[in-house]
């Protein structure tokens, strides 16, 4: 591991409330762009839709052993890691069967902090990524609850359009709360904006309001509106495996560097 994080993994949370924001696309890329930087990192899937897992190249047919499994107490977090075609870049994937764990969950002990305990156990049994990076379902749910639980920080995809604002507002208050009930040192990371275009002068306006509103929060980096991060998922390919060349690749590869030189920082202060 290198010098840069601690000895326990970084558990950062993926999350917006509202869907369609590229959230599972900086999941994937953020990732593999860590990945490729020499950090070990772990992407969980705990959306019931599985497109961080197929995104990654895990046919559903391979997803033996799940984030279910995992949540329902059948299955230990180290058994269901999958490796993917990036070397340092594995996924513990998600199937649709994820959907039925919410009221599965209502009875369970410690239902809100079923993920938390497995990533506990995970790091004990010597395992030690980097980062640990959990793409969460476009809503308010156990699971998402669970996933903040967990999480040391969270990392908020807010998409370039004239709602952004009103949507970040109601996931300020979701972690407001969960760091009032559940999770006290839940902290932002960054807020990075995606899916902008620069043709676009509203794109232009989204940023700047978001900027003067959450300040140093909001990442340098702006992820821009790309085909080639929406063709491919579809290859089951990250962006910066399918066409390392686009803005959207070079994109992440910057939100990397950035999000890890935050990393730096954050430690140098603590010690």
């Amino acid at each position: 591991m290198s010098s840069s994080t601690p000895a326990r993994p970084r558990v950062l949370v993926v999350a917006n409330q509202k869907g369609g924001v590229g959230k599972t696309t900086t999941a994937i890329n953020l990732g593999t762009a860590l990945a490729a930087v020499g950090e070990p990192t772990l992407v969980i899937d705990i959306d019931p839709q599985g497109n961080a897992s197929t995104g990654l190249g895990i046919a559903r047919a391979d997803r033996r052993l799940t984030i279910y499994d995992v949540l329902m107490g059948e299955a230990k977090l180290a058994d269901s890691v999958m490796p993917t075609r990036i070397p340092k870049l594995s996924i513990v994937p998600a199937t649709v069967d994820l959907s039925g764990a919410e009221l599965e969950l209502i009875s369970v002990p410690q239902r809100n902090q079923r993920l938390k305990l497995a990533i506990e156990e995970y790091v004990a049994g010597g395992e030690s990524p980097s980062y640990i990076l959990i793409d969460c379902p476009p809503s308010l749910t156990l699971l998402t609850i669970n996933a903040m639980v967990a999480a040391d920080a969270v990392v908020v995809p807010l998409q370039c359009e004239f709602f952004a604002l009103e949507g970040l507002s109601q996931l300020l208050k979701t972690i407001d709360l969960v760091r009032a009930n559940l999770n006290p040192g839940l902290e932002i990371q960054g807020i990075v904006l995606t899916m902008a275009d620069k043709r676009n002068r509203l794109s232009d306006q989204v940023a700047d309001d978001v900027r003067r509103n959450m300040g140093a929060k909001v990442y340098r980096t702006i992820i821009p509106r790309n085909v080639r991060l929406s063709e491919a998922p579809s290859h089951g390919l990250p962006a910066l495996v399918y066409d390392l060349k686009c803005p959207g690749s070079q994109a992440y590869i910057k939100l990397a560097g950035e999000l890890i030189q935050r990393e730096r920082e954050r430690i140098q202060k603590a010690a």
